[in-house]
């Protein structure tokens, strides 16, 4: 069985549970763009189809569009997957340029690995500009772990877990399988760093892309969500974009202790500063929460 197809089968679809205006000229609210997480897709009526009915409920008249990734539900879902990273925040990039709704500038929030995707849209595609970002259980830093794996001790999660340290950071991988192009190997740093097509390049880990640096700190807010019982996202610490120390596998690192935030390569430790991070946290699993600590959390920031 190929390594694509054994990723597929262990990773299931993920199922939701339920500053500075910029006003959209129609309706008089900031305009939200959704980005779903791997597994999902821009309509699911159990997830982001709920998500969407709910904004709309807490803020009458807001434009909001959920990202399909293709011309069908089916092609959404499967391109999260498949479709290589840097193609899918190019097209959304041009989408968004498009958009009349959106000229002004809008919020975003993102989903899972959704989250990174729009982060790199900020960085990359500035026009039209995005004001808060909100980034929901999402990777920063990437993952080293396998979503749901049952522990280190089994077999099963330790023979995938040695074929992506073999073969993710392979050309053919790198290019058709979407969660390899955020697989961050502490162990493998430099074959990471030179390798990886995506993550490695929004987070300045080659050389520091001054443009990026500069269109993220453009953001209001950055808004980070963290599950603190989450089993898909491993290290969790990368929702809040912490992560391995790089080197070995047990001993995580927060942000600010990173050289990404010691030498400012992404420009967050100026925001930090500044007070635009924001750093959330909530019990439960990856994506679960109840609409009442949504509508606590979330929602002020989208009004």
């Amino acid at each position: 069985m190929t390594l694509v197809m054994l990723w597929f089968i262990l990773v299931a679809p993920v199922i939701l549970v339920a500053s500075r205006p910029t006003q959209d000229s129609i309706n008089r609210t900031v305009p939200l763009v959704m980005w779903h997480g791997m597994g999902d897709n821009c309509c699911n009526p159990l997830s982001m189809g709920s998500i969407k009915k709910m904004i709309q409920q807490e803020i009458p008249g807001i434009y909001v569009l959920s990202l399909m990734i293709g011309s069908n539900i089916m092609q959404d879902t499967t391109n999260g997957f498949f479709m290589n990273v840097n193609e899918q925040v190019s097209l959304v990039c041009s989408q968004l340029a498009r958009d009349p709704h959106l000229k002004g500038g809008y919020n975003a929030m993102g989903f899972s690995q959704g989250a990174q995707f729009l982060r790199a849209v900020a960085q990359r595609c500035p026009s039209p500009p995005m004001k808060t970002y909100i980034s929901v259980g999402g990777q920063q830093q990437g993952v080293y772990g396998l979503p749901r794996c049952p522990g280190e001790s089994s077999h099963v999660c330790d023979m995938i877990r040695k074929a992506l340290n073999t073969e993710a950071y392979t050309n053919v991988v790198q290019k058709h399988l979407v969660q390899a192009q955020y697989w961050h190997d502490p162990l493998n740093d430099d074959l990471y760093k030179k390798h990886s097509l995506f993550l490695a390049d929004i987070n300045q880990e080659r050389v520091v892309n001054e443009t990026y640096k500069k269109n993220l700190q453009m953001l209001d807010k950055f808004v980070m969500v963290k599950f603190l019982h989450d089993t898909v996202v491993d290290p969790v610490d990368s929702e809040w974009f912490g992560f391995l120390k790089t080197g070995q596998a047990k001993e995580t690192e927060t942000l600010q202790q990173s050289i990404l935030y010691k030498e400012d390569r992404l420009g967050l430790a100026a925001m930090d500063k500044a007070g635009k991070l924001i750093f959330l946290a909530t019990e439960g699993d990856h994506l679960q929460f109840t609409r009442e600590w949504f509508d606590a959390n979330l929602m002020p920031y989208l009004r």
